[in-house]
């Protein structure tokens, strides 16, 4: 299974990267926590902006985008992952546990609750259509397109078999929009080009010229394998033990991440073959799991020391069982 790890600045490598499936962002956080990690959050926007720039060219609108962060890092930079056009689709919390605290803190001097979770922030990019005039979101084009058929959107619940749920799911244009799955994808297109006005069709047909019928809607839908028993909060020990990289018993990387979890974003939102980035590869946990999982990691680390220990551990460590 292949892989690409480089000593660069992601932002110079992007271009030579096949297109992911997934992209794990495990960048600065806005705390000084270690080298080259800014010690406030008011600079994380302009850090991230020119990456989600390159990330949104790049994407497929499957592709499913991790965004790891202290609560208020992910909160100032949320707003311009949302301008690059990623869907917010969850936060998920990793909590580490009483233990994590260990004694190192005095709540009556920091006069506040000890922290001692992060955030790992599931988006999804946008998908577009492109009709003769403009662009739309799939919400509107769904919409556009049963309206120019001519039948009622009351119909579209016939076409479905339900006694309302199309109408105000698939055809609605407020927050209660919830994407078709293929197979009700299908169905309204059938029902469109069947009982629709002749002199407009075909319906639900992208500019390429192909009436995308259930195939082809399930494209532009990213992959989530569900596992029962996991919620957002994620209740997983911080590091230690044999997986915690040290050097004369000094951590080495003070974010580095359980390959537990990271295996777990991987796994639910990608299937073996697909592409993972991780452009900022630190110790590379996101690619180590990814080859664990037969999927194939496009990594960059910009600190040549960071990667050159994140490179032997990928060379000669030991898979985790994930």
């Amino acid at each position: 299974m292949g892989h690409i790890l480089v000593n660069s600045d992601a932002l110079e490598v992007y271009s030579s990267w096949e297109s992911p499936k997934v992209i794990i962002s495990d960048g600065p956080y806005g705390v000084g926590g270690y080298e080259g990690d800014p010690k406030t959050v008011d600079s994380l926007p302009d850090f991230y902006r020119p990456h989600l720039k390159i990330w949104s060219e790049r994407s497929e609108s499957h592709t499913v985008l991790w965004f790891w962060n202290t609560e208020l890092g992910w909160a100032t930079v949320h707003p311009t992952i949302k301008d690059h056009g990623w869907i917010y689709h969850g936060c998920n919390i990793w909590d580490k546990g009483l233990a994590h605290i260990a004694g190192n803190c005095n709540g009556k001097t920091m006069r506040q609750f000890p922290v001692v979770t992060e955030v790992c922030v599931m988006y999804v990019r946008q998908p577009f259509f492109k009709p003769i005039k403009g662009e739309m979101t799939a919400q509107q084009w769904l919409r556009s397109e049963w309206k120019r058929s001519g039948l009622p959107l009351s119909f579209a619940n016939r076409a479905c078999g339900v006694k309302n749920a199309a109408t105000r799911k698939y055809l609605t244009l407020d927050h209660c929009f919830y994407p078709p799955p293929p197979e009700i994808f299908d169905k309204l297109s059938t029902y469109a080009n069947t009982f629709g006005d002749k002199k407009g069709r075909p319906y639900f047909q992208v500019p390429e010229g192909i009436n995308l019928g259930e195939k082809g809607w399930d494209r532009y839908w990213y992959t989530f394998n569900f596992e029962y028993g996991v919620s957002n909060v994620w209740n997983e020990p911080a590091l230690h033990g044999s997986e915690r990289m040290k050097i004369d018993n000094k951590v080495v990387h003070l974010n580095q991440k359980p390959l537990k979890l990271m295996s777990r974003i991987i796994k639910s939102t990608s299937n073996p073959g697909d592409v993972v980035w991780e452009p900022f590869g630190g110790l590379f946990s996101a690619s180590l799991a990814s080859l664990s999982l037969g999927r194939r990691p496009f990594a960059a680390e910009i600190n040549p020391a960071y990667f050159k220990l994140g490179k032997s551990r990928i060379e000669t460590e030991t898979l985790f069982p994930v």
